[in-house]
């Protein structure tokens, strides 16, 4: 099956809303070989098999903002007449029970191995991020130091105060 998806094609179906890897439903059904229609028939007689932390229906402006970045549909126009399905990890493997045929077998599996994958990276990126913030502490430490010695320098190169110089004549105090 990794053959026929390729596991980029696979990975940028995968998007970030309410904090959540997600997957439409119209994506699935594209991999999935069947209409979105059916495959949101199929989800309605097996609705107890998604609960909210499996699949959620977006909102108006998430759906706007989907349309706006990735050219969704509009609505009214050919397009679809209710707001999209999205499906967590644990959503997309519950489609499996759901959806019996071969393909989504092979389908599911190349799924969770992209999840799996992008997992993978975000938490190198953590590790990255992580790094990076104390060596970017590290640097503030070097850099106060390094002004203390500069201003101890200054200090240094500066010419000796000139010893006050004696008036001549008489004075009175």
């Amino acid at each position: 099956m990794s053959n026929l998806i390729p596991r980029e094609v696979i990975e940028n179906k995968i998007y970030f809303i309410r904090g959540h890897k997600v997957m439409l439903d119209s994506d699935l059904a594209v991999l999935y070989g069947v209409r979105t229609k059916n495959l949101n028939k199929a989800i309605k007689r097996n609705i107890e098999r998604f609960p909210g932390d499996f699949m959620f229906r977006l909102t108006n402006d998430e759906a706007r903002s989907l349309r706006f970045q990735f050219g969704t549909s509009k609505e009214g126009r050919g397009g679809r007449r209710y707001l999209p399905l999205v499906f967590t990890e644990q959503g997309v493997a519950m489609l499996s029970s759901v959806l019996q045929s071969r393909r989504a077998i092979q389908v599911n599996i190349a799924i969770m191995r992209a999840f799996v994958r992008l997992k993978n990276i975000l938490s190198a990126h953590k590790e990255l991020a992580h790094k990076l913030n104390e060596l970017e502490r590290k640097i503030e430490k070097h850099d106060e130091d390094i002004c203390t010695i500069f201003e101890a320098i200054r200090q240094l190169m500066a010419p000796p105060p000139e010893p006050p110089k004696r008036r001549i004549g008489f004075h009175a105090e």
